[in-house]
């Protein structure tokens, strides 16, 4: 990635950064000279590091309000201010509506929607004044539907809401936005969909004939957080490579083979 943007001395938040979408976003900041700190519910295998400098690992479950308060004013006690949150932390496993336990759907709203808002509000605490962002990785899946994911896709809609208001509410002092990936390239993509061969079938029904790279939505997460944002706020930045081919089509075609 090329220097496009200069972060020196802010300090950042990636929850979930460990791995996947959330480690390359922690890893771009780090590029780009950020002070970044990390969170899971365990330290990950391999450090991130960048030139000397490595993103500091906080052990926090971010659905527990105590630990995500106490990792937030950390962080915020230790450099006088926080900059950048990036509420990147989420997921759900694949399992029908009519077979998900009360339980568990409630666990996915929290993990998705009321985690990353009680995040942004302790966040919102240690802002200084003009500058701050506050940026929620969202999902495709709040645009359209999510079958064996649905308490998942309602909670990622709650999130575009949710960026609204705050943009509202907290602006000018603090820019609220989004970025709402398609279908990424991560290890969990390549176990959720069994293998390669998964992966290519899946990567036909996308405009631009494959999924997206972690570091592609790094690099919208340091466009939108920099300066040369300014002006977006409440905005929901959707990558999704174009989305999806209708289904109408293949079907219309399949029934027409000269079309």
């Amino acid at each position: 990635m090329t220097t496009l943007f200069d972060y020196s001395g802010q300090v950042v938040l990636v929850t979930g950064g460990t791995r996947g979408i959330g480690r390359a976003i922690a890893f771009a900041f780090l590029q780009q000279g950020a002070i970044v700190y990390v969170c899971g519910r365990k330290a990950p295998e391999q450090g991130i590091a960048h030139e000397g400098r490595e993103a500091q690992f906080i052990a926090a479950d971010v659905r527990d309000a105590e630990q995500a308060a106490a990792m937030v004013d950390g962080i915020a006690q230790r450099h006088g201010r926080l900059d950048i949150l990036v509420n990147n932390a989420g997921g759900s496993p694949h399992v029908l509506a009519a077979d998900a336990s009360p339980r568990l759907s409630a666990s996915i709203i929290a993990l998705n929607l009321t985690a990353p808002l009680l995040l942004a509000q302790r966040a919102y605490a240690h802002m200084g004044e003009r500058g701050a962002v506050i940026l929620f990785i969202g999902s495709v899946s709040a645009l359209r539907p999510s079958p064996g994911t649905a308490a998942y896709g309602a909670a990622k809609a709650g999130i575009v809401s949710l960026v609204r208001s705050l943009a509202v509410e907290w602006a000018p002092r603090v820019r609220v936005a989004a970025v709402s990936p398609g279908l990424v390239r991560t290890e969990e993509a390549l176990q959720h969909y069994g293998d390669e061969a998964g992966l290519q079938a899946i990567a036909t029904t996308i405009p631009m004939g494959r999924l997206a790279q972690p570091e592609e939505i790094a690099s919208a997460c340091l466009y939108l957080a920099s300066p040369v944002a300014a002006y977006a706020s409440g905005s929901n930045l959707v990558l999704d490579g174009g989305g999806e081919r209708p289904a109408f089509l293949a079907a219309a075609n399949a029934g027409n083979p000269a079309a």
